[in-house]
Protein backbone atom coordinates (compact mmCIF):
# COMPACT_ATOMS: atom_id res chain seq x y z
CA UNK A 1 0.00 0.00 0.00
CA UNK A 2 1.43 3.26 -0.95
CA UNK A 3 0.56 7.21 0.43
CA UNK A 4 0.87 10.23 -2.38
CA UNK A 5 0.42 13.42 -2.47
CA UNK A 6 -1.14 13.07 -6.34
CA UNK A 7 -3.63 16.12 -5.65
CA UNK A 8 -0.97 18.78 -5.38
CA UNK A 9 0.05 17.69 -9.26
CA UNK A 10 -3.58 17.05 -10.47
CA UNK A 11 -4.37 20.66 -9.13
CA UNK A 12 -1.51 22.74 -10.79
CA UNK A 13 -2.22 20.80 -13.89
CA UNK A 14 -5.70 21.68 -13.60
CA UNK A 15 -4.89 25.36 -13.18
CA UNK A 16 -1.85 25.19 -15.87
CA UNK A 17 -4.39 23.75 -18.27
CA UNK A 18 -7.08 26.54 -17.45
CA UNK A 19 -4.73 29.57 -18.21
CA UNK A 20 -3.79 27.60 -21.29
CA UNK A 21 -7.39 27.16 -21.97
CA UNK A 22 -8.85 31.08 -20.81
CA UNK A 23 -5.89 32.93 -22.07
CA UNK A 24 -3.33 31.77 -24.54
CA UNK A 25 -5.63 29.76 -26.27
CA UNK A 26 -8.80 32.01 -27.04
CA UNK A 27 -6.16 34.64 -28.50
CA UNK A 28 -4.39 33.26 -30.90
CA UNK A 29 -6.31 29.58 -31.77
CA UNK A 30 -3.73 27.44 -30.04
CA UNK A 31 -5.95 25.54 -27.86
CA UNK A 32 -8.35 25.05 -31.19
CA UNK A 33 -5.70 22.66 -32.48
CA UNK A 34 -4.91 21.29 -28.97
CA UNK A 35 -8.85 20.58 -28.17
CA UNK A 36 -8.85 19.03 -32.35
CA UNK A 37 -5.51 16.91 -31.07
CA UNK A 38 -7.58 15.37 -28.37
CA UNK A 39 -10.55 14.04 -30.68
CA UNK A 40 -7.44 11.90 -32.65
CA UNK A 41 -6.27 8.44 -32.05
CA UNK A 42 -2.98 7.13 -33.63
CA UNK A 43 -1.37 3.49 -32.73
CA UNK A 44 2.11 3.65 -31.40
CA UNK A 45 4.34 0.92 -31.13
CA UNK A 46 7.53 -0.72 -29.42
CA UNK A 47 9.70 -3.83 -29.70
CA UNK A 48 10.52 -4.94 -26.47
CA UNK A 49 13.02 -7.73 -25.55
CA UNK A 50 13.57 -8.12 -21.82
CA UNK A 51 16.33 -9.76 -20.05
CA UNK A 52 15.62 -13.29 -19.79
CA UNK A 53 12.83 -13.75 -22.15
CA UNK A 54 12.05 -17.18 -23.02
CA UNK A 55 13.15 -17.77 -26.98
CA UNK A 56 9.94 -18.81 -28.86
CA UNK A 57 7.68 -16.88 -26.81
CA UNK A 58 6.13 -13.79 -29.15
CA UNK A 59 3.58 -11.50 -27.67
CA UNK A 60 1.55 -9.30 -29.20
CA UNK A 61 -0.31 -6.65 -26.21
CA UNK A 62 -2.75 -3.95 -27.19
CA UNK A 63 -2.86 -1.20 -24.33
CA UNK A 64 -5.50 1.44 -23.75
CA UNK A 65 -5.17 3.68 -21.01
CA UNK A 66 -7.04 6.56 -19.07
CA UNK A 67 -10.28 6.49 -21.66
CA UNK A 68 -11.76 9.02 -18.97
CA UNK A 69 -15.61 8.16 -20.82
CA UNK A 70 -17.69 11.28 -21.44
CA UNK A 71 -20.10 12.72 -23.38
CA UNK A 72 -19.14 14.35 -26.16
CA UNK A 73 -15.53 14.20 -25.86
CA UNK A 74 -15.61 10.09 -24.92
CA UNK A 75 -18.54 9.16 -25.89
CA UNK A 76 -19.55 5.37 -26.22
CA UNK A 77 -19.75 5.68 -30.40
CA UNK A 78 -15.88 6.88 -29.95
CA UNK A 79 -15.04 3.90 -27.76
CA UNK A 80 -16.45 1.52 -29.80
CA UNK A 81 -13.92 3.12 -32.43
CA UNK A 82 -11.53 2.83 -30.13
CA UNK A 83 -12.31 -1.23 -29.83
CA UNK A 84 -12.90 -1.89 -33.46
CA UNK A 85 -9.45 -0.37 -33.86
CA UNK A 86 -7.91 -2.06 -31.52
CA UNK A 87 -9.73 -5.87 -32.95
CA UNK A 88 -8.02 -5.13 -35.89
CA UNK A 89 -4.70 -4.55 -34.93
CA UNK A 90 -5.49 -8.80 -33.75
CA UNK A 91 -3.33 -8.55 -30.46
CA UNK A 92 -2.70 -11.95 -28.47
CA UNK A 93 -3.84 -10.46 -24.72
CA UNK A 94 -5.66 -6.68 -24.80
CA UNK A 95 -4.53 -4.02 -21.54
CA UNK A 96 -6.78 -2.02 -19.77
CA UNK A 97 -5.01 0.26 -17.11
CA UNK A 98 -7.79 2.05 -15.80
CA UNK A 99 -9.37 5.60 -15.51
CA UNK A 100 -12.45 4.70 -17.40
CA UNK A 101 -15.00 7.44 -16.00
CA UNK A 102 -14.26 11.24 -16.65
CA UNK A 103 -11.99 13.62 -13.75
CA UNK A 104 -14.71 15.60 -11.83
CA UNK A 105 -13.12 18.62 -13.44
CA UNK A 106 -14.63 17.76 -16.39
CA UNK A 107 -17.75 17.87 -15.30
CA UNK A 108 -18.03 21.67 -16.60
CA UNK A 109 -17.43 20.68 -20.27
CA UNK A 110 -19.01 17.88 -20.63
CA UNK A 111 -21.62 14.67 -19.11
CA UNK A 112 -20.96 11.33 -17.70
CA UNK A 113 -21.24 7.89 -19.15
CA UNK A 114 -23.07 5.38 -17.50
CA UNK A 115 -20.32 2.67 -16.47
CA UNK A 116 -22.32 -0.37 -18.01
CA UNK A 117 -22.37 1.89 -21.36
CA UNK A 118 -18.85 2.26 -21.17
CA UNK A 119 -17.99 -1.29 -19.98
CA UNK A 120 -20.22 -2.77 -22.68
CA UNK A 121 -18.49 -1.05 -25.15
CA UNK A 122 -15.12 -2.31 -23.99
CA UNK A 123 -16.67 -6.04 -23.98
CA UNK A 124 -16.58 -5.77 -27.50
CA UNK A 125 -12.98 -6.30 -27.35
CA UNK A 126 -11.93 -9.71 -28.98
CA UNK A 127 -8.51 -11.64 -28.39
CA UNK A 128 -7.12 -14.94 -28.18
CA UNK A 129 -5.35 -15.00 -24.58
CA UNK A 130 -8.36 -12.31 -23.03
CA UNK A 131 -9.32 -9.13 -22.05
CA UNK A 132 -7.52 -7.82 -18.68
CA UNK A 133 -8.45 -4.89 -16.71
CA UNK A 134 -7.27 -2.83 -14.09
CA UNK A 135 -8.65 0.34 -12.13
CA UNK A 136 -7.37 3.57 -11.90
CA UNK A 137 -7.33 6.48 -9.10
CA UNK A 138 -10.09 8.09 -10.87
CA UNK A 139 -12.65 5.03 -11.00
CA UNK A 140 -11.82 4.83 -7.15
CA UNK A 141 -12.89 8.73 -6.68
CA UNK A 142 -15.62 8.51 -8.46
CA UNK A 143 -16.98 6.06 -6.13
CA UNK A 144 -18.62 7.91 -3.37
CA UNK A 145 -19.61 4.33 -1.48
CA UNK A 146 -16.20 2.58 -1.64
CA UNK A 147 -14.55 5.76 -0.45
CA UNK A 148 -17.04 5.57 2.21
CA UNK A 149 -16.30 1.94 3.21
CA UNK A 150 -12.59 2.29 2.60
CA UNK A 151 -12.65 -0.70 0.15
CA UNK A 152 -14.47 -1.97 -3.31
CA UNK A 153 -15.84 -3.47 -4.81
CA UNK A 154 -16.06 -0.91 -7.28
CA UNK A 155 -18.84 0.60 -9.56
CA UNK A 156 -16.19 0.45 -12.15
CA UNK A 157 -14.89 -3.09 -11.26
CA UNK A 158 -18.29 -4.33 -10.73
CA UNK A 159 -19.44 -2.99 -14.46
CA UNK A 160 -16.09 -4.72 -15.93
CA UNK A 161 -16.82 -7.63 -14.56
CA UNK A 162 -20.22 -7.56 -15.99
CA UNK A 163 -19.28 -7.21 -19.50
CA UNK A 164 -17.03 -10.00 -19.13
CA UNK A 165 -13.70 -8.47 -18.95
CA UNK A 166 -11.04 -10.30 -16.13
CA UNK A 167 -10.36 -7.72 -13.30
CA UNK A 168 -7.30 -7.88 -11.32
CA UNK A 169 -6.37 -6.36 -7.74
CA UNK A 170 -3.34 -7.32 -6.21
CA UNK A 171 -3.83 -10.69 -8.24
CA UNK A 172 -2.47 -12.35 -11.39
CA UNK A 173 -3.32 -15.04 -13.59
CA UNK A 174 -0.94 -17.55 -15.59
CA UNK A 175 -1.67 -17.90 -19.58
CA UNK A 176 -0.04 -19.89 -22.57
CA UNK A 177 1.26 -19.01 -25.87
CA UNK A 178 2.28 -21.28 -28.30
CA UNK A 179 2.97 -23.75 -25.44
CA UNK A 180 5.06 -21.34 -23.43
CA UNK A 181 3.61 -20.01 -20.16
CA UNK A 182 3.66 -16.19 -18.80
CA UNK A 183 2.50 -14.41 -15.76
CA UNK A 184 0.35 -11.37 -15.96
CA UNK A 185 -0.03 -9.51 -13.00
CA UNK A 186 -2.85 -6.23 -11.64
CA UNK A 187 -1.48 -4.04 -9.46
CA UNK A 188 -4.23 -2.26 -7.13
CA UNK A 189 -4.71 1.71 -7.55
CA UNK A 190 -1.70 3.72 -5.55
CA UNK A 191 -4.27 6.55 -5.49
CA UNK A 192 -7.46 4.91 -4.32
CA UNK A 193 -8.87 6.62 -1.30
CA UNK A 194 -8.51 10.33 0.14
CA UNK A 195 -6.13 10.21 3.51
CA UNK A 196 -7.89 11.45 6.52
CA UNK A 197 -4.75 13.19 7.12
CA UNK A 198 -3.95 15.63 4.87
CA UNK A 199 -0.68 17.40 3.94
CA UNK A 200 0.98 19.56 5.67
CA UNK A 201 0.18 22.48 3.51
CA UNK A 202 -3.17 21.56 4.04
CA UNK A 203 -3.42 19.40 0.63
CA UNK A 204 -5.26 16.41 -0.13
CA UNK A 205 -3.28 13.10 0.70
CA UNK A 206 -4.37 9.43 -1.13
CA UNK A 207 -3.59 6.15 0.13
CA UNK A 208 -2.83 3.19 -2.34
CA UNK A 209 -4.93 -0.09 -2.31
CA UNK A 210 -1.65 -1.62 -4.32
CA UNK A 211 0.29 -4.50 -2.56
CA UNK A 212 2.77 -5.69 -4.87
CA UNK A 213 4.86 -7.78 -2.67
CA UNK A 214 1.07 -9.91 -2.44
CA UNK A 215 0.94 -9.36 -5.81
CA UNK A 216 4.19 -10.97 -6.85
CA UNK A 217 3.68 -13.53 -4.15
CA UNK A 218 0.65 -15.33 -6.24
CA UNK A 219 3.55 -15.85 -9.26
CA UNK A 220 4.34 -19.70 -8.28
CA UNK A 221 7.03 -20.09 -10.77
CA UNK A 222 10.08 -18.82 -12.90
CA UNK A 223 7.75 -17.98 -16.80
CA UNK A 224 8.09 -14.32 -17.41
CA UNK A 225 5.98 -11.74 -15.65
CA UNK A 226 4.15 -8.90 -17.05
CA UNK A 227 2.62 -5.76 -14.84
CA UNK A 228 -0.08 -3.80 -14.99
CA UNK A 229 -0.03 -0.55 -13.24
CA UNK A 230 -1.60 2.67 -13.33
CA UNK A 231 0.32 5.43 -11.99
CA UNK A 232 3.80 4.55 -13.18
CA UNK A 233 5.45 5.92 -9.76
CA UNK A 234 5.78 2.50 -8.10
CA UNK A 235 8.22 1.34 -11.01
CA UNK A 236 11.02 2.82 -8.83
CA UNK A 237 10.08 -0.32 -6.53
CA UNK A 238 9.51 -3.31 -9.39
CA UNK A 239 11.98 -5.70 -9.20
CA UNK A 240 13.88 -7.29 -12.22
CA UNK A 241 11.98 -10.67 -11.68
CA UNK A 242 9.24 -8.69 -13.68
CA UNK A 243 9.78 -8.64 -16.72
CA UNK A 244 7.81 -5.76 -18.25
CA UNK A 245 5.65 -3.29 -16.93
CA UNK A 246 2.90 -1.49 -18.30
CA UNK A 247 1.39 1.72 -16.92
CA UNK A 248 -1.28 4.88 -17.59
CA UNK A 249 -2.20 8.01 -15.51
CA UNK A 250 0.46 10.74 -16.82
CA UNK A 251 -1.68 11.33 -20.09
CA UNK A 252 2.13 12.20 -21.32
CA UNK A 253 1.98 15.16 -19.80
CA UNK A 254 -1.39 16.20 -21.83
CA UNK A 255 0.21 19.42 -23.25
CA UNK A 256 4.12 18.44 -24.52
CA UNK A 257 5.66 21.23 -25.87
CA UNK A 258 9.18 19.58 -27.76
CA UNK A 259 8.73 16.67 -25.42
CA UNK A 260 8.59 18.52 -22.28
CA UNK A 261 5.57 18.79 -19.95
CA UNK A 262 5.42 21.57 -17.86
CA UNK A 263 3.01 19.85 -15.55
CA UNK A 264 2.98 15.41 -14.73
CA UNK A 265 1.30 14.12 -11.93
CA UNK A 266 4.09 11.77 -10.67
CA UNK A 267 6.37 12.72 -7.62
CA UNK A 268 9.19 11.87 -10.30
CA UNK A 269 8.29 14.25 -12.41
CA UNK A 270 9.53 13.76 -16.16
CA UNK A 271 11.35 10.47 -15.26
CA UNK A 272 8.11 8.32 -15.89
CA UNK A 273 6.53 10.52 -18.19
CA UNK A 274 5.76 8.44 -21.51
CA UNK A 275 6.62 5.99 -23.62
CA UNK A 276 9.66 3.32 -23.47
CA UNK A 277 11.58 3.72 -20.44
CA UNK A 278 14.64 1.48 -19.23
CA UNK A 279 16.15 1.46 -16.08
CA UNK A 280 18.57 -1.22 -14.59
CA UNK A 281 17.49 -3.63 -17.12
CA UNK A 282 14.02 -3.25 -16.27
CA UNK A 283 11.87 -2.32 -18.91
CA UNK A 284 8.37 0.42 -18.60
CA UNK A 285 6.09 1.69 -21.21
CA UNK A 286 3.83 4.63 -20.05
CA UNK A 287 1.18 5.14 -22.51
CA UNK A 288 -0.53 8.77 -23.27
CA UNK A 289 -4.28 7.36 -23.05
CA UNK A 290 -6.85 8.46 -24.74
CA UNK A 291 -9.11 10.37 -22.85
CA UNK A 292 -8.39 13.93 -20.63
CA UNK A 293 -8.71 15.28 -17.47
CA UNK A 294 -9.67 18.11 -15.97
CA UNK A 295 -9.98 19.97 -20.30
CA UNK A 296 -10.65 18.63 -23.14
CA UNK A 297 -7.38 19.80 -24.26
CA UNK A 298 -4.26 17.64 -25.94
CA UNK A 299 -1.05 19.23 -27.00
CA UNK A 300 1.97 17.18 -28.18
CA UNK A 301 0.37 14.47 -26.55
CA UNK A 302 -1.64 12.83 -28.93
CA UNK A 303 -4.47 10.22 -27.50
CA UNK A 304 -2.96 6.75 -28.75
CA UNK A 305 -3.68 2.85 -28.55
CA UNK A 306 -0.26 1.22 -27.64
CA UNK A 307 0.55 -1.98 -29.61
CA UNK A 308 3.72 -3.97 -27.66
CA UNK A 309 5.38 -6.58 -29.20
CA UNK A 310 7.21 -8.54 -26.77
CA UNK A 311 9.74 -10.94 -27.65
CA UNK A 312 13.65 -12.08 -27.14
Amino acid sequence: MTTGEGPTNLLSRRQFLSTLGVSTVAVTGFGGYAVAESWSTCVTRYRVAPPRWPAGLSLKLAVIADLHACEPFMGVDRIRGIVEATNALQPDCVLLLGDYVASHGMSRYAQPVAHRDWARALGGLTAPLGVHAILGNHDWWDDLEAQRRRCGPTRAGLALQDAGIAFYENDSVRLQKDGKSFWLAGLGDQLALTSKTPARDGAKRYVGVDDLGATLGRVSDNAPLILMIHEPDIFNSVPDRVSLTLAGHTHGGQVRVFDYAPIVPSRFGQRYLYGHIVEDGRHLVVSAGLGCSDLPVRLGSPPEIVMIEVAA
